[in-house]
């Protein structure tokens, strides 16, 4: 199970290093020690992540872009099929999902809680393991 540091935590949540500590020092998100680290599991942070993009939606209208391109961020939800797979990430406040082979799920070693970024191109979207 992939874990991470409080900064990195940050990164993936869009927001400052002192926000993600007083979230945790608000039991928003679990973390524990390592040596002087605090850390955040994987699963924890793809919860949270989920949750967060959720309360920032509720009350907003949807913003209209063109961004496109990269969009890092943590898988929140990996669904096997025999041959097919969907892949969810949550990156800031997007929901990105990809369908992929199976096989390529597989060789990605992509699991909840693991740092990932979709590339979008046109309809199609690719997902890189971090």
């Amino acid at each position: 199970m992939e874990s991470y540091t409080i900064g990195q935590a940050a990164r993936l949540l869009g927001v400052s290093v002192d926000t993600a500590r007083r979230w945790a020092d608000a039991e928003r998100f679990p973390t524990r020690r390592e040596g002087t680290r605090r850390m955040v599991d994987g699963p924890d942070l793809a919860a949270f992540c989920v949750q967060a993009a959720q309360e920032a939606a509720e009350g907003e209208e949807t913003p209209y872009t063109s961004a496109r391109n990269a969009f890092p961020g943590i898988v929140t939800a990996v669904k096997l099929g025999t041959v097919d797979a969907q892949v969810e990430i949550q990156a800031g406040p997007h929901r990105i999902v990809s369908l992929l082979t199976r096989e390529a799920v597989e060789e990605l070693g992509l699991e909840v809680g693991a740092r990932a970024v979709a590339r979008v191109k046109s309809t199609s979207v690719f997902i890189d393991r971090v």
